[in-house]
């Protein structure tokens, strides 16, 4: 087991492996350096193996399903993933490493929505899709992270064995960030600078077709660990506007003890019992979801339990 593994995700990156490797390896020498390649055309893998990486592949393209092979395939006692295009300094990595070290934080975030991201950043739709998803994520889940959608990340062993991978792409900051926040895991924020993308570095994130994969994660992240909230407003919004739709009909009776436009009052009728039935609904996947919980801390406790094993087994060995 490793004690620090440095994760660097790539997919044509060529222009800025070799700097970001190096720049690693200077801030923490100590530790070990992976970079996944995710079906470069350039020399992206060669350049960071000559930079001294450890080099391996992902052959089904996109962020998430390298995330998943990475967080599969190797043991640390702590994690830092950084992006591969050179835009975070490396002077923020050990103290984002400590947390995890000394603090014991599940994951610490890389904040660089309190730096200088919006100065730096030349892509005004990003800076419109990052603040609105930090404002949604913690409207939606009651939580502070300042910076969902950040690549500069620390976790914990524990987090990192827990964490179901299911997004395939873009939106798996979203994932990760709304996973700890729901089962209450210790997230801390750093703040980080960030520096644009170098000339001739092009981002692989498409700025409506991500962004729209990053919103549906939300919202259906959302329905699945907050149900009784989801389908308990889809019930009210049901419920209200069949109100509405009735009210002249109501109206109309209280003045003449006639019922117009039957076909209305129908359908308002199955409206109230689609938004009962949508509240029950609700109440049911609650229950579900707070066994989830309780089985998550089980699944936690065995993960702690292996990782203790593993690091005695290692000071045993030496």
């Amino acid at each position: 087991m490793d004690k620090i593994a440095v994760l660097i995700p790539c997919y044509n990156e060529a222009q800025t492996i070799g700097k970001v490797v190096r720049d690693v390896k200077a801030a923490l020498p100590e530790a070990v350096v992976y970079v996944y390649d995710n079906n470069s055309t350039d020399q992206t893998a060669k350049l960071a193996a000559e930079a001294g990486a450890t080099v391996r592949r992902e052959y089904r393209q996109g962020k998430g399903n390298v995330i998943r092979r990475m967080f599969r395939e190797i043991d640390a006692q702590c994690y830092l993933m950084i992006d591969g295009d050179d835009t975070y300094p490396l002077n923020c990595a050990r103290e984002m490493v400590d947390k995890v070290l000394l603090n014991h934080a599940d994951m610490v975030v890389g904040d660089r929505l309190s730096s200088t991201y919006f100065t730096e950043n030349k892509r005004p739709f990003h800076n419109f899709g990052n603040s609105l998803m930090r404002f949604g994520i913690n409207g939606l889940f009651r939580s502070d992270i300042k910076d969902i959608m950040t690549g500069y990340r620390a976790f914990g062993y524990e987090f990192v064995k827990t964490f179901p991978v299911f997004s395939k792409g873009f939106e798996i900051e979203t994932e990760m960030t709304i996973h700890a926040v729901n089962y209450n895991m210790q997230v801390e924020n750093v703040v980080v600078e960030y520096r644009d993308r170098p000339e001739g570095s092009v981002s692989k994130l498409n700025t409506y077709s991500d962004g729209a994969r990053v919103i549906r994660k939300m919202v259906q992240l959302y329905k699945n660990y907050k149900p009784l909230r989801f389908f308990g407003f889809l019930g009210f919004l049901l419920i209200l506007a069949a109100l509405i739709l009735m009210l002249p009909l109501i109206r109309v009776y209280l003045d003449t003890g006639l019922v117009p436009r039957f076909p209305t009052l129908i359908v308002c009728g199955f409206m109230v019992l689609a938004g009962i039935q949508s509240f029950f609904s609700g109440m049911i996947l609650e229950v579900l979801a707070a066994k989830d919980k309780k089985d998550f801390e089980y699944r936690l406790n065995c993960v702690y339990g292996q990782r203790k094993a593993r690091e005695e087994t290692a000071h045993a060995g030496n």
